[in-house]
């Protein structure tokens, strides 16, 4: 498994051609695909015509750019021109969308490869990819364990080698927490500094597309690469991207960390706690000041997403009428029509989320939940900002526990939703946070450290994420899918 700048080198002095790496990886997709399931749609013409383009540029002796014959896989909830986009839903089966999100536009115009969409939990609602409406993605680690979600078919590719890098969207750690799961590096960036337009909404206020790699170089090339502001989102933020490997250093002196202390505590496998805690030590090593900090209101996180998050479906997921375009089930009348396609569109996970919001946003149930709701998610975030006047990062696990078996919790919904525990948060609060390998348990099965920067201060999370991957070689680890 290859990193972006030791490709970039290879198809730059003609060692490999962008054609032999991109039909590399295909291969590998065809073999492992069977096993692991990580993806819905394979663009084969799509990525061998794109490594064609980069192989003729080359012969006329231009210079290429870090990204291109870069092969890479996307979430399938961003909206590809001439390619399905179903969001893993049976209500939008065999749905093509005619115009390109911004972030795959981007890619496309660098010249990446883009292998083919990765299957997720159906409409980004799920914590371990069994929610998909088509097919459930394996953890390479162990394939009848769950890779994460929503994200797991994104991160699942990363970490079997199927794909260099991969996009993933994260509305409550559903980057983060697969990327734990599958022992790779996952970031979700601050809210509006990546461009939401063609992500298929799930929850607006929530939702933010980001990296997976094995290295945090690696996100780093890809994130400077898809973010900046972009007209057509609303929530974009004008600011300017800087090149965060220019962040990159091995001595943390000046650094201050500030682990959270209501994240240790009960719930938390004593393996993951363990491991994270020897991290920390590490980065001690390295320069870093650790000191304990209090976010009160931190545990309060999971019952106000769950408000919040389905309020914002049930209102995003209106359109899907059977009129505008999806599946259509007919009827005799236009009442009937949305409700048996609905009905037969939508898996269970998504249909109950739609209920809670309903009921959340309902006359007589509003000032009771959501407005509530919105309140305390305003404290959460003044947790965040009175701790950064302390310390310049915060870390806590990534997730409580490592991957569970598949099947494991389908039937018990609220001990799914507690997997997104520690990432739920930082999404409310609206700020960067970034998935490391930091060890595994005696399954052999990844675990992850969970570091959580200021608004856009993505480089300190790179900066401190590359000088621990420097001193330990976790990301360096890999399935054995033999």
């Amino acid at each position: 498994m290859t990193s972006i700048l030791e490709l970039h080198k290879q198809i730059k002095s003609k060692e490999r051609s962008a054609v032999e790496i991109a039909q590399e990886y295909l291969e590998r997709i065809e073999t492992l695909e069977p096993r692991l399931k990580s993806f819905l749609y394979i663009t084969t013409d799509l990525a061998l015509a794109s490594a064609k383009q980069v192989d003729e540029k080359i012969a006329r002796g231009e210079e290429i750019n870090l990204l291109e014959g870069i092969p890479i896989a996307v979430k399938d909830n961003m909206s590809t021109k001439g390619i399905p986009t179903t969001c893993a839903s049976r209500i939008l089966e065999n749905f093509v969308p005619s115009y390109e999100s911004t972030v795959t536009q981007k890619l496309r115009e660098q010249g990446a490869i883009i292998l083919g969409k990765t299957n997720l939990d159906e409409f980004a609602m799920g914590s371990s990819t069994e929610n998909s409406g088509y097919q459930v993605t394996a953890n390479p680690w162990d394939i009848t364990r769950v890779p994460g979600g929503s994200s797991g078919g994104s991160a699942s590719a990363v970490a079997s080698g199927q794909a260099v890098v991969s996009l993933g969207s994260d509305t409550g750690g559903s980057i983060r927490q697969p990327a734990s799961f599958c022992g790779v590096v996952g970031l979700k960036p601050t809210y509006g500094l990546v461009s939401r337009f063609g992500l298929v909404a799930y929850a607006s206020s929530l939702d933010q597309i980001g990296p997976f790699g094995y290295t945090v170089e690696d996100t780093a090339i890809l994130l400077e690469a898809i973010a900046g502001y972009d007209k057509k989102d609303s929530t974009s933020i004008k600011v300017d991207i800087p090149n965060y490997r220019e962040s990159f250093t091995t001595d943390l002196k000046g650094i201050k960390v500030g682990i959270i202390k209501e994240t240790f505590g009960e719930g938390l496998d004593q393996v993951v706690a363990e491991s994270v805690n020897q991290s920390i030590k590490e980065l001690e090593k390295l320069g870093a000041e650790v000191k304990e900090i209090s976010c009160p209101r931190f545990r309060y996180g999971l019952p106000i997403y769950y408000i919040i998050a389905p309020s914002e479906a049930s209102a995003n997921l209106a359109r899907y009428d059977a009129v505008k375009y999806g599946i259509r089930d007919e009827a005799d009348n236009l009442l009937e029509m949305y409700t048996n396609t609905r009905a037969k569109g939508f898996g269970a996970e998504v249909k109950r989320r739609i209920m809670l919001g309903t009921y959340a946003l309902s006359a007589g149930y509003y000032d009771a939940y959501y407005l509530k709701a919105q309140k305390v998610r305003t404290l959460i975030k003044e947790d965040f900002d009175n701790a950064f006047k302390d310390v310049d990062v915060l870390i806590t696990p990534t997730a409580p526990t490592t991957a569970f078996k598949a099947g494991e919790k389908t039937d018990d919904p609220l001990s799914m939703y507690l997997s997104d525990l520690m990432t739920i948060p930082v999404n409310l609060a609206g700020l960067p946070g970034m998935s490391l390998p930091c060890g595994f348990d005696s399954n052999n099965l990844p675990i992850g450290m969970q570091l959580i920067g200021n608004v856009l201060k993505e480089d300190v999370l790179f900066k401190l994420g590359y000088a621990y991957q420097q001193a330990t070689d976790w990301h360096t680890k890999r399935p054995n899918l033999s």
